[in-house]
């Protein structure tokens, strides 16, 4: 053999071998980290949730208050105060040990809406039909070109000659 390819073969065994071995002790160091890992148990608050979820509502209505009202429909007007307010409750759910959102966070955050963003429904839209030149086109561009797609194929299969 030569001795190059022998060399390139060492080379190759020790690559897998030092592989071998730094995979285990990944799954060894991950095995001890579990093992040490305490299960703590955090059981849900809820009085203390809503005691928190009432302090972000309260710092969400002052700052809405500085908001026009006319302008509670229009989200750019309020997004820093709503993502303050959606990071607040975020932020105490899990600090209190509960998840988030929960039934309570979310009806929570339903009454908010229904107190700010009720008159916020846009009209029902009316759907109405393309005009007739415009669906028109809409139907004869896919149906020209599958057909256009189908006639290549067969120019192209009964061609054979070139694709050889």
């Amino acid at each position: 053999m030569d001795t190059n390819a022998f060399f390139v073969l060492k080379l190759f065994v020790l690559g897998v071998c030092v592989n071998i071995l730094m995979t285990s002790g990944l799954s060894a160091m991950e095995d001890k980290r579990q093992k040490n890992q305490k299960t703590d148990v955090i059981i849900c608050n809820e009085t203390a949730l809503m005691l928190d979820m009432s302090i972000c509502e309260d710092v969400f209505k002052r700052d809405m208050d500085l908001v026009d009202p006319k302008n509670w429909c229009n989200l750019t007007y309020y997004i820093k105060e709503y993502n303050t307010f959606s990071t607040c409750t975020e932020k105490n759910s899990e600090r209190i040990g509960c998840f988030w959102p929960n039934p309570f966070v979310e009806s929570f955050i339903i009454s908010l809406h229904k107190h700010f963003f009720s008159n916020c429904t846009l009209d029902q839209v009316i759907w109405e039909d393309p005009p007739d030149n415009m669906l028109t086109i809409l139907i004869v561009i896919p149906v020209l070109l599958t057909v256009v797609m189908i006639a290549l194929v067969v120019w192209c299969s009964k061609r054979n000659d070139i694709l050889v």
